[in-house]
Formats: C-alpha cells, sequence, structure tokens
C-alpha cells in the first residue's frame, strides 16, 4: 500500500501496474466531498513521485462505482463569492487533468453508477471499461447546472458534440449498450471480471498495444471541427434541446452555450469557460429550488427506510376493484416482482383492469424495457377473479372500488373476513376520511390509507394515511409495499381530502372565484402553465373528472365549511350539472378528440362559454399577477395550515408530496420553498390585498408569528 486514507487508498497489483480503489469509510457509497477530494490531490502527488509507475486503474469498492458529489455541501459552496467559488472549482479541473497527465495510461473499472463527477474523473481517464450491471449519467441538469469539473470539456472531444450534448442535457443515465455505441465506454464486460478486464487492457497500453496518448492529446485540444461544421452542430442543438427545456430551466441551453465558447481553446482555458458558467448557474434561484427538491426526496427516501424497518415483507397483494385504476395498482405490483391478486364482482371489469395492465406491458416491449419472456411472467403474477378463494395468504389488500363510504365500508368488512389475521388492510380512496371507513371494522389497527395518483404507472407519490386506530405496523408495511412498487410515500394523518386533496382544493376555489368575478379559463389555464405547472386549473378539473372534483368538493366542504364551503353555481357546478365530466366523456371545459398516439387532445369548445356565463356574478379586470396571486395563495396557506395541524410531518413532505402528487413545479423548490422565497412578511403583505375574498386568503397566525420574527420553512436557502 503506497497510499491509504479515509476514502481511497493505493496499492501495487502488478509489475509497475498500480490500483487506486475508491471506499469512503462509514458510507455505503462513494461520493466526493471536500476530505476526498483532499485525499484524491495527496494520492495523485503520490503517483507523481513514484519512480516505478507504469499504469494505474481506478476501482471502487462500493456496490457503485461514484455516485458524483456530496450535494449537501453544495449550499455552502454555492452562497461563496464569485471569484472563490471559481477558483474552487478550477482546482478540481487542475487535480483531474494532473491524473489525466500522469506520465502512465490510466484505466478506469466502472461498477454499478458512475454520475456526474464519478464519470468525469473517469472522463479524465484514457479508457473506460464498465460491468454489465453499470449505469453511468452526468445528472447534473437535473439540479439547475451542469457537468462542472471538465465534463462539459472532455465528453464532446470523446464523442463529439451532438451526444454529448445529448448526455448532459438530457441528464438521464445510460446502460452499458448505449455508453459503448456512443464511445463513452471502451468495453462491456460481467462484474466478476471487471477487475482482471481493466488490468489486461492497462497491460496492453504498457505494451504499446494502444496509443493512449493521442486519445489524451484529443481531450487537451480544441474541438477538430471548422467553424460552419461548428455551427451547424450547436444551431441544431438549441432547436432541439430549447424545445424539451422550455424557459424556466436556464441549464440546457447553458450547457450548448458553454461547449460552443470552449471548442477552439485548449483544456485549461476551456476549463476557465466551463467554471465561469458554472459559477452563473450555481447562484440561480432555480439551482437553489432543484437541489432542494433532490435534498428533500433524499430526506423522504430515508425516511421511508426508517419505517419499513417494522414492516411485514408482502410477498403476495391483492386489489379490490378492477377497472383503470385497479388494473394500474397490478400493473405496478406486477412488475415490480410481488405477485397480486385483481378482484372484482363482475367479468368485464375484470376484463378492462387486465386490458389496462395488458396494455401498460406493451408499451414496455415496445420501448425495449422488457422483452416477450419478461413481460409474460409479469403478466403471469396477475391473478384476476371473481372471488376471494386466493385470498388466505395475501399480505395486504389495496381496496379501489367506487368513491363511495358505504360501499367502500361494506366492502372492506366483508374482505377482512377473507383474509389472515396479520394481513394489512388499505383503501385508495382520495377524500373519505380513513377513521369513517374503519368504524366497520373488526381490526382497525391493521387498517391504512394507500392513495395512488392517476395514472398510477406515471406518478411517483403514494399517500399512506394514519387513522387514529392505525398501529405502526399497518404503516410500516404499506410504506414498504409502495417503495417496493418504485414509488415515493409520505405518511399523512387523517383529515377531509388528506394532504394532497385538501390542498388542492382552495386552488380550485381560487379558479372558482376568478371565474365568478369574470376571468376568462383559458386566460387562467395558459397562465399558470406559463407559471410552471403542468396544466392550467381547468384543464386539470377535465383530466381529474369534473363529476370526481364535484363529490370530492362536497366531502371537503362538509370537512371544511368556513373556506371550501359547496358553491352552487360555479362554472365546475354547471358543467358537471351538463353532465360534461371532462376526458372521461371528452367534454368538460374543453372537448376532447382521440389523437393518433391514442391520447386524449384538448381541443376549444365554443359551446362552454354559454354554459358558464351564469357563473360570472360580476366583470373585473385583471393582471397577470393578480391572476397567479388569487390561484396560489389559496393553496399556500392550506399547505400551511396542514404543517401547523400535523397533517404532514415537515416540511420537506409538504413540498414533495405536492410536487409528486400534483406537478407543482419542479423550478420553484416546492410551495414551502416558493413561500420562502418571496419572504413570509412579503407573502403576509401580500394577502392583504385579497382580504375580500375571504378566509382562504387570510394567513394563520403561526404565518403572521413566524413573519414577524423573520423566520422560514427552511433554514437553508437551498433546501
Amino acid at each position: 500500500m503506497i497510499y491509504e486514507g479515509k476514502s481511497l487508498s493505493i496499492k501495487e497489483v502488478r509489475d509497475g501496474l498500480y490500483e487506486l480503489c475508491f471506499d469512503l469509510q462509514n458510507e455505503s457509497v462513494n461520493k466526493f466531498g471536500q476530505s476526498t477530494i483532499a485525499e484524491l490531490g495527496e494520492a495523485v502527488s503520490v503517483l507523481q513521485r513514484d519512480s516505478d509507475l507504469k499504469g494505474l486503474i481506478l476501482t471502487s469498492a462500493k456496490k457503485s462505482f461514484f455516485v458524483g458529489a456530496d450535494i449537501t455541501e453544495f449550499g455552502t459552496l454555492f452562497r461563496s463569492p464569485d471569484d472563490e467559488l471559481i477558483a474552487g472549482i478550477l482546482k478540481i479541473h487542475e487535480l483531474f487533468a494532473s491524473l489525466e497527465d500522469l506520465p502512465c495510461p490510466t484505466v478506469a473499472a466502472i461498477n454499478g453508477e458512475a454520475l456526474g463527477g464519478g464519470l468525469e474523473i473517469c472522463l479524465a481517464c484514457d479508457y473506460r471499461v464498465v460491468a454489465d450491471n453499470s449505469k453511468v449519467g452526468l445528472p447534473e441538469v437535473k439540479l439547475g447546472i451542469f457537468p462542472g469539473w471538465g465534463g462539459t470539456v472532455r465528453l464532446p472531444r470523446i464523442i463529439g458534440i451532438d451526444n454529448a450534448i445529448e448526455w448532459m442535457a438530457g441528464g438521464s443515465g445510460k446502460r452499458p449498450a448505449a455508453a459503448l455505441k456512443d464511445g463513452v465506454a471502451d468495453a462491456i464486460v460481467p462484474l466478476d471480471k471487471l477487475r482482471d478486464a481493466a488490468l489486461d487492457l492497462l497491460q496492453n497500453c504498457v505494451d504499446g498495444k494502444f496509443d493512449y496518448q493521442q486519445r489524451r492529446n484529443e481531450k487537451r485540444s480544441p474541438l477538430p471541427l471548422s467553424t460552419i461544421e461548428q455551427t451547424m452542430a450547436f444551431e441544431s442543438a438549441r432547436g432541439v434541446v430549447g424545445a424539451k427545456a422550455g424557459p424556466h430551466y436556464p441549464s440546457p441551453m447553458t450547457i450548448i452555450d458553454t461547449v460552443q465558447k470552449h471548442a477552439p481553446l485548449h483544456r485549461s482555458d476551456a476549463a476557465k469557460v466551463e467554471a465561469r458558467a458554472f459559477a452563473t448557474l450555481a447562484k440561480t434561484p432555480v439551482s437553489a429550488a432543484l437541489i432542494g427538491i433532490f435534498l428533500k426526496d433524499q430526506y423522504l427516501k430515508k425516511q421511508s427506510r426508517q419505517y419499513s424497518k417494522a414492516a411485514t415483507e408482502v410477498n403476495k397483494a391483492a386489489v379490490l376493484g378492477a377497472g383503470i385504476m385497479g388494473g394500474g395498482i397490478a400493473y405496478q405490483s406486477a412488475s415490480s416482482g410481488v405477485p397480486i391478486v385483481m378482484k372484482d364482482i363482475a367479468q368485464p371489469a375484470i376484463e378492462a383492469g387486465l386490458a389496462e395492465s395488458d396494455k401498460l406491458f406493451f408499451k414496455q416491449v415496445k420501448r425495449g424495457r422488457l422483452d416477450q419472456a419478461g413481460a409474460a411472467a409479469a403478466m403471469h403474477r396477475i391473478l384476476p377473479t371473481l372471488s376471494y378463494g386466493d385470498f388466505a395468504d395475501v399480505d395486504l389488500v389495496v381496496e379501489a372500488v367506487v368513491e363511495n363510504p358505504e360501499i367502500k365500508q361494506s366492502v372492506l368488512a366483508e374482505v377482512e373476513q377473507k383474509i389472515g389475521d396479520s394481513a394489512v388492510l388499505t383503501s385508495n380512496t382520495s377524500t373519505i376520511s380513513i377513521n369513517q371507513l374503519a368504524e366497520s371494522l373488526q381490526r382497525p389497527e391493521l387498517f391504512c390509507g394507500m392513495h395512488f395518483f392517476n395514472p398510477v404507472h406515471l406518478m411517483p407519490l403514494v399517500e399512506v394515511i394514519r387513522g387514529e386506530k392505525t398501529n405502526d405496523t399497518a404503516v410500516a408495511t404499506t410504506v414498504a409495499y409502495a417503495r417496493r412498487l418504485g414509488k415515493t410515500p409520505i405518511v399523512v394523518n387523517d383529515c377531509p381530502g388528506f394532504f394532497v386533496n385538501r390542498v388542492l382544493f382552495p386552488y380550485f376555489a381560487g379558479f372558482s372565484k376568478l371565474l365568478e368575478h369574470g376571468a376568462d379559463f383559458t386566460r387562467v389555464d395558459k397562465l399558470m402553465e406559463r407559471w410552471g405547472w403542468p396544466m392550467g386549473p381547468a384543464y386539470l378539473l377535465d383530466v381529474v373528472g369534473l363529476d370526481t372534483g364535484h363529490h370530492a368538493g362536497q366531502v371537503m366542504a362538509a370537512g371544511f365549511p368556513d373556506r371550501m364551503g359547496y358553491v352552487d353555481g360555479s362554472a365546475s357546478d354547471l358543467l358537471y350539472k351538463a353532465e360534461r365530466y371532462g376526458q372521461k366523456n371528452n367534454v368538460g371545459f374543453y372537448r376532447y378528440e382521440i389523437d393518433r398516439r391514442g391520447k386524449p387532445k384538448k381541443l376549444a369548445d365554443p359551446t362552454v362559454a354559454d354554459i358558464i356565463s351564469p357563473a360570472a356574478k360580476e366583470h373585473r379586470e385583471f393582471t397577470d399577477e393578480q391572476i397567479v396571486e388569487r390561484m396560489m395563495i389559496p393553496m399556500c396557506i392550506e399547505t400551511v395550515r396542514c404543517l401547523e395541524e400535523g397533517i404532514v410531518s415537515g416540511p420537506a413532505d409538504a413540498d414533495m408530496g405536492l410536487v409528486y402528487g400534483v406537478g407543482f413545479p419542479p423550478f420553484r423548490g416546492g410551495i414551502l420553498h416558493y413561500i420562502d422565497s418571496i419572504g413570509l412578511d412579503n407573502f403576509c403583505r401580500l394577502c392583504e390585498q385579497y382580504q375580500e375574498l375571504g378566509p382562504l386568503y387570510q394567513p394563520t397566525d403561526g404565518m403572521k408569528e413566524m413573519a414577524a420574527n423573520g423566520q422560514r420553512y427552511f433554514d437553508d436557502p437551498k433546501a
């Protein structure tokens, strides 16, 4: 051993061939924090002084090679002065350049994941051998930044402008075949052969069979393209990337600008261009918001892992109620490896549920994510039935029948008699009180809510709702099952609408009040989509279903009559009475036609204006800012109420619940982060302008107290 630290070590493994092995102590993964970077600097210095050095391989003792930078350090780092931040980045550039310039060939042996800075250090090596279980990528764009340790410099010089921009602006991880095809990987080998293959390649370089110096020269030199070729490549990339990135995410387009600026430069000067652009992005509100989203997501994952320690393993599940939702839940369970019984009382419903799951499996095959054999095996994990004969050994049941409390109570009481005494019973209700549903049960301690969002296979959130009598085992088992399905669970306490729908309905109420005052619903939709929502409130109501919204609204009105009381004659109510339910029957605020891809296409419907005209009691003029404020203030305040009442356990749960549950714009960081960005004092003053609109626009006493004390919901501005 010629060097040993707390995150890496170096030893000689063959005559003159050395292995630098990353193994961060007391961590399950390798990541670049300040201490690891410092040790890497010491290690490279040791190698530079070693006269016996003939070749070097980089390996990892963890299951993954390197997950990237330690993002928990970003907050302090990014708040440093510009000159200090740029200088710090350039020091890492110099370190990676020193590794790249060692007087011997270098080979990275990549197992598991090599992401972000973990891939950037591999790009500084001459060759990269990847295990067949690996995934490599540069996901920094998802944090509002870009690869800042030489990634934008080296990658285009290794795989070309077009491929490099796609890798960096897309931010997705690549499997071995794609990495090999594009040129990031030089070879794919089985995991158990990885180290030996890397050493053999290294020996071949030492023996002169491969020209590693030529590769280095290409990475250190300007891009070998004419001005015209570069212009064509970058302008083409701008068109493609700009259409996907939209106006709210500056990082993808900055990647293109940065690569274009340093394309004609040598490595050291190109590094300066990259560092300056990186520092600019690092200080944007978008970066702060997206880094906060990442950290909150990691916090939720940690919390759910803690819950799972008390869980009973779910080896077999069941869903009551087929159709679209039941079929979606069955698909998600089966595709995650958990066999599931899908029961309904009618064969047509069973067939509809199977059709839904089959459709989703077919899409996976079509996209190359599953082969025919894998899809067939997964489909056989769904057991359709009209009876309870297969329920005796079920570990968890999801009830997903019609949203009616009497019917749900009857079904839940019935199935409780058919399952084992330790099985967990859950309801997929979106608004009905878990405590109310539990009244019909003999074992309410093993009952909780498990609220999936539609469509199940796309929406990442699951609300796990704890009732008054729900025990820890039921919650933990449901959380663990949700995680097994690839979902992000948040645990909330029972109340009408739980968390997500309780917060969503004040948003709809703000919309309804705008229409009452004469606003045009199409203008509101366009403004809220421009603000960042994936769809405006009218479009969202059409997708949810105006009948579903009507019934859920009655539950919310009964639960919170002071601020969510039922309004007869609202625009939504008029459409519901006209039996315009939205996408489910192709007419709502808009009309819908199925496009060539089989998806409903939104179209204007001139007849709507006459139907909803009685809802407008007066006609006011609004600025764009007023419309956004009137829409967002009720949602913000209701979120705080849920936090103060303990419906959600903390601000991270609240922010991620709305990002994952209803598509709150990630670049705004979550709804409480959004309030923090405005400032609570400013927010409370803003609310004063809308006091005439009633309780939905009145901040809580807790908000006023926090505003007076200069407090925030997140102490770290990056959270």
